[in-house]
């Protein structure tokens, strides 16, 4: 299995034996080795999950490396946060995605309203399986634990993503901007109940009712 490490905050270092990752097609920075990339359609789903993302709207460029020796990924000098999966799934935005142990699973979920909020369809990108991913934020990411005893509410544009037992839920009328007097337009709040895990970035995205 693709061994990966953080070679600093912003660059990712995967060590290859002769397995294969997934990962952002262009993120490759530098090499060591022998490697092979080929771009792949739909996500790395092939045809039927180039025809879903097209469908959903949650569109992802992959590339897949496979070869000897040390890959180095980055982008735009994106934070990279690693994630261990044990037979679980992660739900991701596909813009967050930087790369995958190549037995991973991808593909598209649906989620509801939260999507549409952000202007980029009612599907996220599930990653399932056990492994290694890394995932980008916009600044540091900060971990958020879900409890039965305590849900949490996420603003959608410093969202990246989620696992374990969670439900969400979509909710208009209020942000954090709006109560100090700051917001424009709609506003939008994610609702996370249950046990797991949720990742947010320093940095929001603009949505589509607006900033947030």
């Amino acid at each position: 299995m693709a061994q990966f490490r953080l070679q600093s905050s912003k660059v990712l270092a995967v060590s290859l034996t002769g397995d294969g990752v997934k990962a952002k097609n262009g993120s490759m920075v530098a090499y060591d080795g022998q490697m092979a990339f080929k771009k792949m359609s739909g996500g790395g789903e092939g045809i039927r999950g180039m025809v879903t993302r097209r469908l959903t709207g949650e569109q992802m460029t992959v590339m897949e490396v496979k070869g000897h020796g040390t890959c180095f990924f980055a982008d735009r000098a994106s934070e990279i946060n690693l994630v261990q999966l044990h037979n679980d799934t992660l739900y991701v935005e596909s813009s967050n995605l930087l790369c995958t142990d190549g037995g991973l699973r991808t593909g598209t979920s649906f989620t509801g309203l939260r999507g549409a909020s952000q202007g980029n369809g009612l599907f996220t990108t599930t990653v399932e399986g056990s492994g290694q991913a890394a995932i980008m934020s916009d600044g540091p990411a900060v971990v958020l634990r879900v409890s039965p005893q305590y849900p949490l509410n996420v603003d959608p544009g410093a969202y990246i993503a989620h696992q374990g037992r969670v439900s969400q839920s979509f909710q208009s009328g209020v942000n954090f901007r709006t109560l100090i007097g700051e917001g424009s337009g709609e506003s939008f709040q994610i609702r996370f109940e249950g046990d797991g895990l949720v990742y947010v970035q320093p940095s929001e995205r603009n949505t589509v009712g607006g900033e947030v």
